[in-house]
């Protein structure tokens, strides 16, 4: 188990992928190599991507805590989901600094329900990250998620979900079939009125929907806000306002590791203009609330 009094910081947000070692689904290996061009970070090239016990390490090494999670997106995108099990497995292994979160495609519905159940009790899965657009659904659809959504309500589990633009299919054909507007942050605003005790984490600054995003996490209680998936010196001025004001005990750390480092979040992040008294609610404590870890 993480000892939150010896790690510096909590990245809220990681992705765990694929062993290097297995043989990729058609079409894989371009959308990795389109990762690493929007992002500027060789991670999503050939052989390059890091194994969950390879990010383990490297956090450990820093004395950050992570996060971590696979995306099941096997219905939109035809690659396979990293096995829940095995990530969680692997968690398991190195719990002194890897926190577990699984995915569920909720398009699964009743089995997508029984799958969140039986990964938190048995596997001891502390949240779930949804890709609207990855997953290709409008969380707010009560026909097509709704089902999963009321098991993790039922569980107390986070629930992340990405908003915003996506570097997945950013400059392949068609956008690899992405749809963008599946990830406007206003739809989950339907999803805290119809949960209103489900933890929900808003993934990303939410581009070009910020202000609605900063609306929705101002105006209800049990949505926060994760800072990846962008350099903190790109975050939008009010953004940091923001941060730095109303939603100071609502911000989070997050990297979007491996496609950016936390080496590079965090070096960017101290040039920013950001209060000292607000940086340890970013850093770790916000997420040791959310996470119920909080003395």
């Amino acid at each position: 188990m993480v000892d939150f009094s010896k790690v510096r910081a909590i990245d809220i947000h990681t992705h765990a992928e694929e062993p290097c070692c297995d043989t990729r689904d058609d079409g894989y290996n371009e959308f990795q190599a389109g990762m690493a061009a929007y992002f500027k970070n060789p991670a999503g090239a050939k052989g390059m991507l890091p194994t969950v016990e390879e990010t383990a390490a490297y956090y450990r090494e820093r004395e950050i805590a992570a996060v971590i999670f696979p995306v099941d997106a096997e219905r939109e995108t035809g690659f396979r989901r990293y096995s829940n099990e095995e990530v969680a497995r692997i968690c398991a292994e190195n719990d002194d600094i890897l926190i577990p979160f699984a995915s569920v495609d909720p398009h699964k519905g009743k089995a997508g329900a029984r799958e969140v159940k039986r990964l938190v009790r048995e596997f001891g899965v502390k949240g779930f990250k949804f890709h609207p657009t990855m997953q290709g659904f409008f969380p707010n659809d009560r026909e097509a998620c709704y089902t999963v959504l009321e098991a993790c309500a039922e569980e107390d589990v986070i629930t992340l979900f990405h908003t915003g633009q996506t570097g997945v299919g950013s400059g392949m054909r068609g956008g690899m079939g992405m749809r963008l507007k599946y990830s406007n942050p206003m739809y989950l605003d339907d999803v805290a009125v119809d949960f209103p005790d489900l933890k929900i984490i808003l993934a990303h600054p939410s581009f070009p929907w910020t202000e609605e995003g900063l609306a929705v996490a101002q105006h209800k209680p049990n949505v926060y806000y994760d800072m990846s998936g962008w350099s903190p010196k790109y975050f939008p001025e009010t953004f940091i306002r923001y941060a730095n004001s109303i939603l100071k005990k609502k911000m989070l750390f997050g990297s979007d590791w491996p496609a950016i480092t936390p080496d590079r979040w965090l070096s960017d992040f101290e040039t920013m203009p950001f209060k000292e008294e607000v940086k340890p609610l970013i850093l770790k404590e916000n997420a040791m609330r959310l996470l119920g870890v909080a003395a």
